[in-house]
């Protein structure tokens, strides 16, 4: 098996390692619940920025002419700049919620990725030093029980 270090990266996908396998394996179980949960909810997100940025737009746009007209009177204004700047500021948020909800995922996902072969390499270490004991403990039994019946036979 290769060295992961020397293995030959295509230009451009080195961000991209920890996410995308190179080959076998699946994703797993907590990884697909965290796609099927957050992607529809990202979306869902991003949804609702676009649809209030372009909410905040139109009224802007029909609510101008008419603040124009209307210029003398000061509350409308300040109750159209209020809720402008409360559009923006909804669709700002809605945005960033989507963007960091997705950040999350992949970061989840590149997380678990590196973490796997690390957890394997233990659980086989682990494995090797308890098989390794136990043949060791069982040839010094093995052992032990040859000695006293090469003993007895020399008696006999």
């Amino acid at each position: 098996m290769a060295d992961p270090k020397h293995q030959q990266q295509r230009p451009g996908m080195e961000g991209l390692n920890g996410v995308f396998p190179e080959k076998g394996g699946g994703p797993s179980t907590s990884q697909i619940i965290a796609v099927v949960t957050l992607l529809p909810l990202s979306g869902t997100l991003l949804f609702l920025a676009g649809i209030t940025l372009t909410g905040t737009l139109i009224g802007l746009a029909i609510t101008t002419p008419v603040f124009v007209v209307c210029s003398p009177v000061l509350v409308p204004a300040a109750l159209v700049i209020g809720l402008a700047v409360v559009g923006f500021l909804a669709s700002g948020a809605f945005g960033i919620t989507a963007l960091s909800s997705l950040s999350w995922m992949a970061n989840y996902i590149r997380e678990m990725r590196g973490k796997l072969p690390q957890q394997m390499e233990q659980a086989k270490r682990r494995l090797q030093e308890t098989t390794g004991q136990k043949a060791r403990e069982l040839g010094q039994t093995v052992r032990g029980q040859d000695v006293t019946r090469g003993q007895e036979g020399g008696r006999t």
